[in-house]
C-alpha cells in the first residue's frame, strides 16, 4: 500500500451504491388496514373513543414505528384512496387485530368508509395549531350554557383537527355534530396537542337573528306607545240612543264631541299660571275684597248687605 498517495474521498451516493446508507431504507411508516368502527372493537364500550380523534392500531405497528425516526407524538394521515378522502388522527392504543384498524364513526362517515374498507394509513407531521373556526351543525348547540368549557373538554379527545371535517361530542348523553371551518396555520390539519388554540365559533347551521327592536325608552322600560287617536282626548265616547229606537245622527255626536273638546280649551286658558315667589316671601292667600268695594272704593260697614224685613210663623200677642 502507498501511504504516499491521497486518500480517495467517498461521496454519499458512493456510499449508497456500495450499501452503506446513512439512514434506515424504511424512511416512513405506509401500512393498508381494513377499517372497523370503534362499536365493533371486542371488549367494554369505549364512549371517549367513539367521540374523539384517535384511533386503534395493531402491535405490529407499534413495533414498525419503533424501528423509525419518528417524531412524537404520533400523528397519522388516513386516505381512502378510492373516494379521495382525507384526514387526520392520533393514536390511543395498539390492541387491534392484526391487519384491522378502529377508527371513531364519525371520521368513518368523513372518509365516506365502510366496514372492512381499506384505509392507508401514514405517519404525518403537523404544525401546531393557533386558531381554529368550528360552526356547530344544528342550533341546539346554543342550549348549552357554556359552549366553549364544553367543548374544550372534548377536545382533550383530539390530536389533530383537519379542515373540512365534522367530528362529533358527547354533552348530557345529546351528540353534536360540529364542522371545521378553518384552521391555522394554513395548512390543512393541525396539531393540537400542549397548544394553546384560540376558539371561534361560526353562527349554527339554520340560525335566524332576530331583528333588534329601536333603542327607545319605551322600549327600555317595556311601555306602549300610545296611538294619536287615543292622545286626543274626547268626552263621551259612547254612543247614544233614542227613546224612540232611533239612531244618533253623527253630526249631532261629532257636534257634542266638539263643543265639550272646545269647552275643556277654554278651561285648559283660564287656569292660572304658577306662582313664582322671591326667595324668602310666603304667599297666604289673595286679599278678600267684599261686594261692592270695587264701586264705592271703601267698604261701608253701617249699610247692610241684605236688607229686609224678617217675618215668623207665629202672629204678633
Amino acid at each position: 500500500m502507498d501511504l504516499t498517495q491521497p486518500v480517495k474521498q467517498y461521496g454519499y451516493d458512493e456510499f449508497e451504491q456500495f450499501g452503506f446508507g446513512l439512514q434506515n431504507p424504511n424512511r416512513g411508516f405506509v401500512e393498508m388496514y381494513r377499517c372497523y368502527p370503534v362499536i365493533m372493537m371486542q371488549g367494554n364500550e369505549r364512549q371517549n373513543v367513539n367521540f374523539g380523534g384517535k384511533i386503534i392500531l395493531p402491535p405490529s405497528a407499534l413495533a414498525k414505528l419503533a424501528s423509525l425516526n419518528i417524531v412524537y407524538p404520533m400523528l397519522f394521515e388516513l386516505r381512502n384512496n378510492v373516494k379521495q378522502r382525507h384526514s387526520h388522527a392520533g393514536v390511543l392504543e395498539f390492541i387491534a387485530e392484526e391487519g384491522r384498524v378502529y377508527l371513531p364513526h364519525w371520521m368513518m362517515q368523513t372518509l365516506l368508509l365502510t366496514e372492512g374498507d381499506l384505509i392507508e394509513i401514514k405517519n404525518a407531521s403537523l404544525p401546531l395549531g393557533s386558531y381554529v373556526k368550528i360552526q356547530p351543525q344544528t342550533v341546539d348547540f346554543l342550549d348549552i350554557s357554556d359552549p366553549k368549557a364544553v367543548l374544550e373538554n372534548a377536545l382533550r379527545n383530539f390530536s389533530t383537527l383537519t379542515q373540512g371535517d365534522i367530528i362529533q361530542i358527547n354533552y348530557n348523553n345529546k351528540i353534536y355534530e360540529i364542522l371545521v371551518l378553518e384552521v391555522k396555520p394554513l395548512n390543512n390539519g393541525i396539531s393540537i396537542v400542549e397548544t394553546d388554540l384560540e376558539v371561534d365559533f361560526a353562527p349554527p347551521v339554520g340560525y335566524v337573528e332576530k331583528p333588534q327592536p329601536k333603542n327607545t325608552m319605551a322600549n327600555k322600560i317595556k311601555i306602549e306607545e300610545p296611538s294619536i287617536e287615543s292622545k286626543r282626548w274626547s268626552a263621551f265616547r259612547g254612543s247614544g240612543q233614542r227613546l224612540n229606537g232611533k239612531a244618533v245622527k253623527a253630526s249631532s255626536a261629532s257636534t257634542s264631541n266638539s263643543s265639550a273638546n272646545s269647552s275643556i280649551d277654554n278651561l285648559s286658558e283660564n287656569i292660572p299660571a304658577p306662582l313664582n315667589l322671591p326667595f324668602g316671601k310666603l304667599f297666604f292667600g289673595y286679599k278678600v275684597v267684599p261686594f261692592g268695594e270695587k264701586k264705592q272704593g271703601i267698604a261701608d260697614d253701617s249699610v247692610p248687605l241684605f236688607p229686609g224685613e224678617g217675618q215668623t210663623l207665629r202672629p204678633p200677642r
